[in-house]
């Protein structure tokens, strides 16, 4: 059955969220580029992106519906159901998913009694598994509204979600301080964040991801020799390799029967010899 049209905000409501839009809309030299940040703002009112909002930012882009519901579908940050105060989300990519991320979710599914995208019956958690993150050198991963808790186990995630439905204090290992999913929505807008702190936090890149960078500026990691396999290296003294350093002999080039038809990969002695 054809949908009938979405009711409107009320009169309060909506004059508060043009005053918003039209600050977000005169940053941008093309207003339909200000869709993104308006998804934001409605999904900052009502914790989701409702008919009713994108029936709103359609009307101050002078876009269609179609074309509003085309992005706010697209993207997976744009929820579209009603949703809890904290965006619980584990990481279930490669890395995360073997180091336990996969153990991470399927205890927080059986602990919240939630699926995939489910909302805890006191709309305080939604749980969802995520893709990368970019914070492999602390996997697995868990995010709480987009921060970060770096180096979680089961009993870990665990408590994390347990002190967010009582209520406590919680603290992200890196970043900002934890706020609402709202809230959360607002400052995505492109509005001030305004908690004591929050700007002033920081967080920054493992070692690892930060070797590039390092790389980039100029810097120079010390020089370190893999042998070829088999080969004795008494000559070398045992050590720890620092984050600048190849962390394990197959990162660094070798020649295979690929690269170096001279030396295939393999022995090359006949039997017996």
């Amino acid at each position: 059955m054809p949908q009938l049209p979405a009711p409107g905000y009320p009169d309060d409501v909506r004059a508060r969220l043009e005053t918003d839009a039209k600050a977000i809309i005169a940053r941008y030299p093309g207003s339909r580029s200000a869709l993104l940040p308006l998804l934001h703002l409605v999904q900052s009112e009502e914790g989701h992106v409702t008919r009713t909002g994108m029936q709103f930012c359609a009307d101050m882009l002078d876009l269609t519906t179609a074309e509003v519901t085309a992005v706010a579908t697209f993207y997976t940050m744009y929820r579209r159901k009603p949703s809890g105060d904290y965006q619980v989300g584990v990481c279930t990519n490669t890395l995360c998913a073997v180091m336990g991320g996969d153990a991470i979710f399927e205890t927080l599914q059986e602990h919240l009694g939630v699926g995939n995208n489910g909302t805890t019956d006191d709309g305080k958690i939604t749980l969802e598994h995520i893709e990368c993150n970019a914070a492999c050198d602390f996997a697995p991963v868990v995010m709480v509204n987009w921060e970060f808790f770096d180096n979680q186990t089961p009993d870990s995630a665990k408590r994390l979600v347990d002190d967010l439905r009582a209520g406590a204090q919680v603290s992200p290992t890196r970043g900002a301080p934890l706020c609402t999913f709202k809230e959360t929505a607002r400052i995505l807008a492109g509005f001030p964040d305004e908690r004591e702190g929050a700007v002033e936090a920081g967080g920054s890149a493992g070692p690892a991801s930060l070797i590039g960078l390092r790389l980039a500026k100029g810097e120079t990691p010390p020089a370190r020799v893999v042998h070829p396999r088999g080969e004795a290296h008494d000559t070398e003294p045992a050590h720890d390799p620092s984050p600048s350093e190849h962390l394990s002999s197959h990162d660094a080039p070798q020649d295979t029967s690929a690269s170096d038809p001279e030396h295939p990969a393999g022995p090359t002695a006949e039997e017996g010899e």
